[in-house]
Order: structure tokens, then C-alpha cells, then sequence
């Protein structure tokens, strides 16, 4: 039995000269749902399986954030059942998963998506357009949208910050957060096409 799923292969770029920062992460990515939770499988490299949009986009926004991951995203299939472990898993999303994480390192952004639905491409130029918002993001920038995502509105957030509602508004127009938003959307929506669930619950 095969069931179609994400699986997310990740390594650290530069981690032979840096500190590792995979523990860092793992208790970042610890919030998401997913299938096979995430965890080290060898050196510097991280993985984990998915099988919802929303937990993707939360996956690669908080990667790409960080801006010291090749991400290497991969669609398909698994054999069921899935073990406890990601790296004791079997079947095409995982060796889509490798090729990607591979092909990132010399990649826009450091992210690649494989799969065998020609939606992957989609998906991956999502992604990498979405990079490019949350490139030019500043820390004041991070600062309104990490608020806004909490549900404050803006003249909450002004409140919180002590500024005025319109320089919030101005932060945000400057941090991309309209734009950043409906990536978000679209990379869930797209993923979630690809795993079969088009559904409005699945995203």
C-alpha cells in the first residue's frame, strides 16, 4: 500500500565552519504537524514527512527565514505503513526528496520541489517567488509580521510597538505581508492539490 506525501529533506549550508544549528530547528519545526516527525538523519541534515499544505508552508517559511538551509522538497510516494523514523522510510518521495536537496545547493534560494505531477514546478516557483519577498524583509519588518500573524490588528500592533497605526502600515507594505500572505495560500493550495486534497479542510 503507497499513500502520497511530502517529504522534506534538509541540510545546513556552511555548517562545517558554523555552529549546527539543527537542534534549533528541530524545536522549531516541533509545532508542525506531520506525519513522521522531524529529526536528524545524518550530519548536518534534517527530515521529516508531511502530508498537509499548510504544514509545508509553515515548514519552508520558517526555513527560508532562517536563510541557512538548502531545502529539498520531495512529492510522491510512500510505502505504508510509515515507520516511527523519517530516514527508515521507503519510496519515490523520498529519492524525490534527495534529488532536490541536491539540485538546491546550486538552486534560486536554495530550495528545489520534485515529484512526478508537472505541479511541482508550480509549487517550486511559488516557493522561490516567495522567497524573494521574504528576502527583503527587515528585522522591524519580521517584527509587525510576527505580531500581525498573532491576530493583532494593526493598531494593536502600533500599540505593542509604540508607533503610530500608519507607520505600522507602512512596515508592512515594505515587509511584503499582503503578498507573503497569499504565497503562503498558494504554496498550501498547490501542495495540497498534489497530496489529492483540494478540499477546503486539507489546506
Amino acid at each position: 500500500m503507497t499513500t502520497s506525501v511530502v517529504v522534506l529533506t534538509v541540510d545546513q549550508r556552511g555548517s562545517r565552519t558554523g555552529p549546527d544549528l539543527i537542534p534549533e530547528m528541530l524545536t522549531g519545526l516541533a509545532t508542525v504537524p506531520a506525519r513522521v516527525s522531524f529529526e536528524r538523519t545524518v550530519g548536518d541534515e534534517l527530515q521529516g514527512v508531511l502530508d498537509h499544505g499548510a504544514a509545508l508552508a509553515d515548514c519552508v517559511e520558517r526555513l527560508l527565514r532562517a536563510d541557512a538551509w538548502n531545502i529539498g522538497i520531495g512529492v510522491g510516494a510512500v510505502e505504508e505503513p510509515l515507520p516511527d523514523h523519517a530516514r527508515a522510510g521507503r519510496g519515490p518521495a523520498y529519492l524525490h526528496a534527495r534529488t532536490a536537496v541536491t539540485a538546491a545547493k546550486s538552486s534560486p534560494w536554495h530550495t528545489r520541489v520534485v515529484g512526478d505531477d508537472p505541479a511541482a514546478r508550480a509549487l517550486e516557483t511559488t516557493i522561490w517567488l516567495w522567497a524573494a519577498v521574504l528576502a527583503r524583509r527587515s528585522s522591524r519588518g519580521w517584527e509587525v509580521a510576527d505580531l500581525v500573524a498573532e491576530g493583532l490588528s494593526y493598531g494593536e500592533v502600533g500599540e505593542r510597538l509604540g508607533i503610530s497605526q500608519s507607520a505600522v502600515s507602512q512596515r508592512a507594505q515594505a515587509a511584503g505581508i499582503v503578498e507573503s500572505r497569499r504565497a503562503r495560500e498558494l504554496v498550501a493550495g498547490l501542495t495540497a492539490h498534489l497530496l489529492g486534497k483540494d478540499g477546503p479542510d486539507d489546506t
